[in-house]
């Protein structure tokens, strides 16, 4: 259930703070995906980190790469809604050079199949930049649906941008 061919998911841990803390760090990997573009000390990563690992209304984990041993990013699902059987997901691929070779396609599909097979959700959702349109595609071409947008709600490179919200329902899921 969690790993396939290429990437296996372990469960996120405090000492995980400094792989994050570079990824963070980083603005290019996080121009993206965060809303907060700055730059942050390893304590606040660190307590960033701990506070994630400790919720109980999420579940964070470390992708790591199978043929290299590498751990190239994070996938987690946050706000968990046990009653309403719903969560956020959020993905970050940390590591540059291991964008577009599909490792968030094959996060994504570990993720949700743990999901709705082992939580027995029944949506999952997420937000996700108006401008990132490679994360959009993958996104629809795993069967999530546009919801809305909240409109012009981030200033990056000196424009307004939409976040765009979208989900995926337990029976839309291919598995």
């Amino acid at each position: 259930m969690f790993e396939n061919k290429n990437i296996k998911l372990r469960k996120l841990s405090t000492s995980d703070y400094a792989t994050y803390h570079d990824w963070r760090n980083d603005i290019e990997v996080m121009k993206t995906t965060s809303p907060q573009l700055d730059i942050y000390t390893l304590e606040e990563t660190e307590q960033f980190i701990s506070m994630i690992a400790s919720q109980s209304a999420s579940k964070g984990y470390m992708i790591e790469h199978k043929e290299t041993g590498k751990t190239v990013g994070i996938v987690s699902l946050i706000n968990i809604d046990y009653k309403n059987r719903s969560a956020e997901c959020i993905i970050d691929i940390g590591a540059r050079d291991m964008w577009g070779k599909g490792i968030g396609t094959e996060a994504m599909s570990l993720i949700l199949e743990f999901a709705f097979n082992e939580l027995n959700l029944h949506r999952v959702y997420l937000k996700v930049f108006s401008f990132n349109e490679r994360a959009i595609k993958l996104y629809e071409k795993m069967g999530f649906i546009h919801e809305g947008k909240f409109r012009q709600a981030l200033y990056r490179t000196g424009k307004w941008h939409d976040i765009v919200i979208m989900s995926i329902l337990k029976n839309e899921y291919n598995q």
